[in-house]
C-alpha cells in the first residue's frame, strides 16, 4: 500500500464521566471513526488518498469530536455523523469544510471549563 496524501486523526480519547472538559469518545468519536473509514472505502479513497486513523487526545476536548487533517495542518471540530459526507466530499474536491475548521481560539480551554476543573481539583 502506498503512502496516502492525507491522514485524518480522529481523537477517540475517553476521560472519566463527569470530567468538565469531556472527551471525544464520550461524544461518539469511535462511531464517527468507523463510519468515516467505511465512507472513504466506499468512495475508493483508502488505497492512495486518505487514511482515517484513531488518535489519543488532541487537546481540544471541549470542541470534540475533533479530527486533525494532515499534512494540511488544520482540525475539524464538533464533528457530527451528519458532517461526514461533507468532509469526504471535501477530501475528494480538495476543499475544506470551513464551518467545521477550528479557529485559533478553539484551542484555548474555555474559562468556565477551566474553573470547573480547578474547583474539582481543589475538592480532592
Amino acid at each position: 500500500m502506498s503512502q496516502r496524501k492525507r491522514y485524518l486523526f480522529v481523537c477517540v480519547n475517553r476521560r472519566p464521566d463527569g470530567t468538565p472538559k469531556g472527551s471525544c469518545a464520550a461524544r461518539g468519536a469511535e462511531g464517527l471513526h468507523a463510519m468515516l473509514k467505511e465512507m472513504l472505502k466506499a468512495r475508493g479513497l483508502v488505497e492512495t488518498e486518505v487514511r482515517a486513523c484513531t488518535s489519543s487526545c488532541l487537546d481540544t476536548c471541549w470542541a470534540g469530536p475533533t479530527i486533525a487533517v494532515e499534512p494540511d495542518n488544520f482540525f475539524y471540530g464538533r464533528v457530527k455523523e451528519s458532517d461526514l459526507g461533507e468532509i469526504v466530499d471535501g477530501l475528494m474536491s480538495g476543499k475544506r469544510v470551513e464551518r467545521l475548521v477550528l479557529e485559533p481560539e478553539d484551542f484555548e480551554m474555555p474559562r468556565e471549563i477551566r474553573e470547573r476543573e480547578l474547583a474539582l481539583r481543589n475538592k480532592g
